[in-house]
């Protein structure tokens, strides 16, 4: 009777620590959706200035015709694979896209530097474009944090049992 009771107890401590382990990763694979918000929103921002930014500079630079297109191309590029990200936050896939993505971006913009063109000063729009690539660079840290506390969970035994029986999968970071 005494083993049976022993039984019982094991049962119970390992359903116990079984819903515990899978309340943990849903809420860590939580985290990474809710850390994907702020990214989301600076790369929104980011994208809604660059924009402002070839309109302001797409009249006046007809010899740059060239490097415009190619960073108008990128900012789609971007804004699509950001699009995809924001509805797959944690897919290493959607992830990984949009980081190249960014990659693109970044050499397009830096293969176009402007300050002052034809009498418009626009070092304005250049500060707050600064001041969003530093926001975006905060947000993808407390993202990457996040994808990193996750797929540490998913690796500990004996947690990583309670991971494969569920299809909790690794996460991409940016």
């Amino acid at each position: 009777m005494s083993w049976q009771v022993g039984i019982w107890v094991a049962g119970a401590l390992l359903l116990c620590w079984t819903v515990g382990a899978y309340n943990r990763l849903v809420s860590l694979r939580n985290a990474i959706v809710k850390g994907f918000e702020p990214v989301d929103l600076q790369f929104g921002s980011r994208h809604a200035l660059l924009q402002q930014q070839l309109d302001a500079v797409g009249s006046v630079l007809s010899n740059a015709a060239e490097r415009l297109e190619t960073l108008r191309a990128a900012c789609q590029q971007a804004e699509l694979a950001r699009a995809h990200a924001k509805t797959h936050p944690g897919a290493p896939g959607a992830i990984t896209s949009l980081r190249l993505a960014d990659d693109i971006l970044n050499e397009a913009r830096a293969r176009l530097p402007v300050q002052t063109i034809g009498g418009v000063d626009i070092s304005e729009l250049n500060a707050q474009l600064g001041a969003t690539d530093t926001a975006l660079t905060f947000a993808r840290s407390q993202f990457n944090t996040a994808v990193l506390d996750y797929n540490r969970a998913i690796r500990q035994l004996p947690t990583r049992l309670i991971a494969k029986i569920f299809g909790f999968e690794a996460a991409g970071t940016l």
